[in-house]
């Protein structure tokens, strides 16, 4: 099969799978037209597909539309698929799957689909993304599983998805953050516009935690984030000072006592400067009579 025909068949997938059920999460009983189930399953038949890319799910919504579950039942079914006599894969619903648990049904409706793994793959990603279910690094995962598994290229799962080449490309670059930064993106205190900026600078956990810190705009993260690779970042002045040995110290104390005033020496190999530190024009000309110079 051509890459442009598994496309076109990826999308009358979503087409006969997702498209009849443009709001299947909300579980809204009196504006979504009701589609009606093939069956009803034991609940403990059912099983999270493991390659969904939607790993976080908000503890207070799930409360929510659990009680929504409990009053209503779930309007829309869960799409699965069988695997076994008696367990079938979610294609497209984990959530509801989640809060129906929660509502301790017995039993929920399915409509049951007869697809490969690689389908149940494709329509997994492309359902989350398309309803915007994923966060940004849950959103590059699910491409990097279509790339690395099935050959799909940048431009492939634009046209699939219904987003620009660019977009899929700015998405995957968020990979590159290291885990810490990842964490921020994923528990909302970074944007991916704020982190998308941070993928080609020096130190991006520091530049994040600035970020955050100040509360700073993308255009701001950006600024900062070209200001570190020019060398320029304000971030270096928040890096520690290298520590002074302990001959360093101790002469720095002998000349402070010997002058009463605070001295300061910063030495790199045979070469450095001297700070003598004065609070008063009495306390300059004193330095200046010791130094044999006129006031």
């Amino acid at each position: 099969m051509s890459d442009e025909q598994s496309k076109k068949r990826l999308g009358r997938g979503l087409a006969a799978l997702i498209g009849e059920m443009d709001n299947v999460d909300n579980n809204k009983p009196a504006s979504e037209p009701k589609i009606n189930p093939d069956q009803q399953l034991p609940i403990e038949f059912v099983v999270r597909n493991s390659e969904n890319p939607r790993q976080n799910f908000d503890p207070d919504d799930l409360v929510d539309l659990a009680r929504s579950i409990r009053k209503h039942g779930i309007v829309q079914p869960i799409v699965v698929r069988k695997v076994s006599d008696d367990r079938y894969e979610i294609i497209a619903g984990e959530r509801r799957w989640r809060a129906a648990q929660q509502a301790e049904l017995t039993e929920i409706p399915v409509l049951v689909r007869d697809v490969d793994d690689k389908t149940a793959l494709e329509i997994a990603i492309v359902e989350n993304v398309q309803r915007a279910d994923l966060n940004p690094l849950e959103e590059a995962l699910g491409y990097e599983q279509l790339m690395s598994h099935y050959d799909y290229t940048q431009n492939d799962l634009g046209e699939v998805i219904g987003k620009s080449r660019s977009h899929v490309a700015n998405s995957l670059r968020l990979l590159k953050l290291p885990d810490s930064v990842r964490d921020m993106l994923v528990d909302g205190s970074l944007s991916a516009g704020h982190a998308r900026a941070l993928v080609s600078t020096s130190d991006p956990l520091a530049l994040a935690k600035l970020i955050v810190e100040k509360g700073l705009s993308v255009r701001d993260a950006e600024r900062l984030a070209q200001e570190d690779i020019n060398g320029t970042t304000q971030a270096s002045a928040k890096k520690e000072p290298a520590q002074k040995d302990a001959d360093t110290l101790a002469l720095e104390k002998s000349l402070t006592d010997v002058l009463g005033l605070k001295v300061q020496l910063d030495h790199k190999g045979e070469k450095g400067k001297l700070q003598i530190s004065y609070k008063s024009l009495e306390q300059l000309d004193s330095i200046c009579k010791l130094l044999g110079v006129a006031g």
